[in-house]
């Protein structure tokens, strides 16, 4: 899409970016310091560069509200969440998949459908006309997890070798990838089609939908066992290039374009699997997150987090989706609790070890608004979500530091008495 010049001169950008990369600092560093993610920190610049609109000041209006604006900041956070998404891939280490056993196999799959089993159940209990596609994906959003905050706890404790510790670190690798396969399959049957409250499972398109699905797991891992070759032979001959990289970026976005464009899954699926795919086993792996990290969260990340602070609807929220959103926080926090606690206690986790590990697996973050966002896009969400989400995001990370340092310092004085 192209602007007129006389409509919007390019710098009129760099006001609004450079407040936007100002703002997401300072408060990123805020959060921080009151032991929330960053992420916090971000989404509340986001809100306060949005409330900008409503200065009756007519040239601080047009630069922070015309649409040509907004399309470029939307270009721009599209960057943002695909990085993001890339990055997370990188950092998905699949030698500890294979290596940790049953227990982290049921913890997240306890993890996994007892939230979003929770979350399907309110939206259709309280979004009776949604359709089947949006209550499944409205539970889909609550599968997401981050352990960020959880690991700077136990690391601070002394305790992230502990077994539950362990358990909790590996448990978010695998919970990380169902959660995208899951989200892939609901916005491969949307994209086909399938939606609404008539959707059948048995329809052609569902069929079709599937076939797509499965046909770029294949044709992307066998891809990506090419490309593993290529990017070995080129670390040995010029280890630490920029060319790594740079080529890694390329396979990155042509991952995220052709899984849409084609196979109509979601692009950040594509971004996340070129992530696992290039990374793990490679050398070169840790050079190369370093350099993605550094573009990503400079610049395009932070741009996508206050994107979507800037667009929150506040103006949507009925009383009848309020009441479903102060649920849906509730079954967000419980089923993560309750889900991962259960898989603990099933592998013979005491129970104190078990209710960490639900505390523990309970705490979100970026990837809860990637899904959101996705839900969003698709029609299957309503974006007076974004508030809640926010506020399942503010409360996981404030609640989960507090009762697990309360539930190791309550243990150690139990064992001191005894």
């Amino acid at each position: 899409m192209y602007y007129n010049k006389v409509d919007m001169e390019a710098f009129e950008l760099l006001l609004p970016l450079a407040l936007i990369l100002l703002l997401s600092k300072l408060m990123g560093l805020g959060a921080h310091k009151c032991g929330m993610p960053a992420v916090i920190g971000m989404l509340l610049a986001g809100i306060l560069v949005g409330l900008i609109r409503y200065i009756p000041w007519e040239p601080l209006q047009t630069a922070f509200s015309g649409e040509e604006v907004h399309y470029v900041i939307e270009v721009m956070s599209k960057i943002g969440v695909v990085l993001i998404m890339f990055s997370t891939g990188l950092g998905t280490d699949l030698k500890k998949l294979r290596s940790t056993g049953a227990a982290s196999v049921a913890i997240t799959a306890c993890g996994v459908v007892v939230p979003m089993g929770m979350g399907t159940l309110v939206a259709f209990i309280f979004l009776p006309g949604a359709g089947i596609l949006s209550w499944l994906f409205y539970g889909a959003i609550l599968t997401a997890t981050s352990v960020s905050v959880t690991v700077a706890v136990l690391k601070e404790l002394g305790k992230l070798d502990s077994r539950e510790g362990t358990a909790i670190v590996a448990a978010a690798v695998i919970d990380d990838v169902l959660g995208i396969v899951i989200l892939s399959v609901l916005s491969g049957f949307s994209s086909g089609g399938s939606q609404g409250a008539g959707w059948d499972w048995f329809h052609p398109n569902a069929a079709l939908v599937t076939i797509k699905i499965v046909i770029f797991f294949i044709v992307a891992i066998s891809l990506g066992i090419c490309l593993r070759k290529i990017f070995n032979y080129m670390e040995r001959k010029a280890p630490h290039n920029r060319r790594v990289p740079i080529i890694s970026l390329a396979a990155c976005f042509l991952y995220a374009y052709c899984a849409e464009k084609f196979f109509g899954v979601a692009d950040i699926t594509g971004a996340y699997l070129a992530g696992i795919l290039l990374g793990g086993t490679l050398a070169e792996t840790p050079y190369v997150e370093s350099k993605v990290d550094t573009m990503g969260y400079l610049f395009f990340s932070p741009i996508f987090f206050a994107s979507i602070g800037m667009n929150l609807d506040f103006e949507g929220i009925t009383p009848a989706f309020l009441a479903f959103g102060c649920v849906y926080v509730v079954a967000a926090l419980l089923g993560k609790l309750l889900g991962c606690g259960a898989g603990a206690k099933l592998c013979k986790f005491t129970n104190h070890e078990s209710f960490r590990v639900g505390l523990g697996m309970m705490v979100r973050a970026e990837v809860v608004l990637i899904c959101t966002e996705r839900g969003v896009a698709a029609g299957l969400v309503d974006p007076a979500l974004f508030p809640f989400v926010f506020l399942i995001i503010l409360l996981s990370s404030v609640i989960t530091p507090i009762l697990l340092k309360w539930s190791h310092q309550k243990e150690t004085s139990n064992l001191s008495r005894a």
